[in-house]
């Protein structure tokens, strides 16, 4: 074998090791990414169902302390007079 010939073959060997290894690695890590996602969707999921039962325990509170307590509508004075007290005739 030439020495063209057998410097040739080093390279291509060199260079399809190199792609190899750098593919593993590349897979390796995609691989890291995906598994990351996956744990923050599981985590999101978590703090959704512990807002919704937050939200859930919030509404079954107002409801009983709705029973208990008579609620005005919403700040509406039938005085005619606003939060100061003055009348809204002037």
């Amino acid at each position: 074998m030439s020495r063209a010939a057998k410097l040739t073959l080093a390279g291509t060997t060199a260079v399809a090791a190199g792609i190899v290894v750098f593919v593993h690695y590349a897979q390796q890590a995609e691989k890291a990414a995906m598994h990351a996602g996956v744990i923050r969707d599981i985590e999101q999921q978590r703090v959704k169902k512990e807002r919704l039962a937050d939200f859930q325990i919030q509404q079954e509170l107002e409801q009983e302390y709705r029973k208990i307590q008579s609620v005005s509508g919403g700040g509406s004075n039938t005085a005619g007079n606003d939060a100061s007290g003055r009348s809204h005739d002037d």
